[in-house]
């Protein structure tokens, strides 16, 4: 130990009885609020980054959870039960819906979405440097990946022709989304063959329709009710040999092919530390919205053997994680 560290301990011990008591007492105790379309891993990660962070509940934190368990039609009701309890910032579970449930609820306290893919097109924010309102967050930029897992799905299935897509159309996000891999599979020489799921019950018609219009190829667009629906997106096309591609590694490992998006983790994360700038002072309304930068691929080997696809080994090797 340095000798300018021992001389700040005894200085430390020797201060009067007062300041110790001080230094003590509660911190300051702060509410948050979290309103999802559906329960997931993103409300755990928050809470444990904020943990990390210094907050802890029952000492400094009240963190109040609201789910509409992919019930879209609840999230007004949901939002203006949270603003009631008056927290000190809201958070937006992953998806547009939420935060523009909690957008019209308030315009006074702070709100951080947790992954919206275009804030600036919902009208949630100003612009993404100077969001100019009580709403901020990250945004996964998942758009524009359309083109890359396409050509991730041609190489590892080579020949497709006919690729269907799962797309919730009540999603605002979802419409940008399928634009962008329209654009993308016109240029490859792609058709797509698009269904639409509003619920679960849907799915098993959809995933025959897409083999009867002769898709060797599926993608879904990332959406916070498909993403409930993962297992039984995974089994279903499972059994109807379709090379499914993902945007979310969590369907992967659910049983699914093949992904290829944001680490869903890390913006969780740092949406927990966003939260902490509000909580520290900040306002949302000069918080830029951060985009995310880095991206990964994650391949299910059990399932390609099911299917009975052979992983080339260049793909094997970009792979950032594979699962045996």
């Amino acid at each position: 130990m340095k000798r300018r560290e021992v001389l700040t301990l005894l200085a430390g011990a020797a201060a009067p009885w007062p300041n110790i008591v001080c230094a003590q007492q509660p911190m300051k105790s702060h509410r948050v609020g979290y309103l999802a379309l559906a329960s997931g891993p993103d409300i755990a990660i928050v809470k444990q980054r904020l943990t990390e962070l210094g907050y802890s509940e029952g000492r400094n934190l009240v963190f109040e959870v609201r789910s509409a368990e992919n019930d879209a039609t609840r999230l007004a009701s949901l939002a203006e039960e949270l603003v009631r309890s008056k927290p000190d910032v809201l958070v937006a579970g992953a998806g547009t819906l939420t935060a523009k449930a909690l957008q019209a609820a308030t315009n006074s306290i702070p709100v951080v979405f947790v992954g919206v893919g275009d804030p600036l097109g919902a009208g949630l924010v100003r612009s993404l440097s100077r969001p100019g309102s009580n709403v901020t967050g990250m945004t996964p930029q998942a758009a524009a990946l359309g083109g890359k897992r396409l050509q991730l799905l041609e190489e590892l299935t080579p020949g497709i022709r006919i690729v269907a897509v799962l797309v919730n159309p009540e999603t605002p996000f979802s419409a940008l989304a399928l634009k962008e891999l329209q654009s993308a599979a016109r240029e490859r020489g792609l058709r797509l063959e698009v269904f639409e799921i509003r619920a679960g019950e849907q799915l098993p018609g959809s995933i025959q329709a897409a083999v009867k219009a002769g898709a060797n190829g599926l993608i879904t667009l990332e959406d916070p009710l498909l993403f409930g629906l993962r297992r039984q997106i995974a089994g279903l096309v499972a059994k109807a040999t379709l090379p499914t591609m993902y945007g979310n590694r969590q369907f992967v490992e659910a049983g699914g092919l093949i992904s290829y998006g944001t680490d869903g983790r890390q913006i969780a994360r740092r949406a927990a530390e966003l939260v902490d700038k509000v909580l520290r002072g900040a306002k949302p309304a000069e918080i830029p919205v951060e985009q995310a930068t880095t991206f990964e691929l994650v391949i299910n080997l059990k399932a390609a053997k099911a299917l009975g696809i052979s992983v080339p080994p260049a793909l094997m090797l970009r792979a950032d994680e594979v699962i045996q």
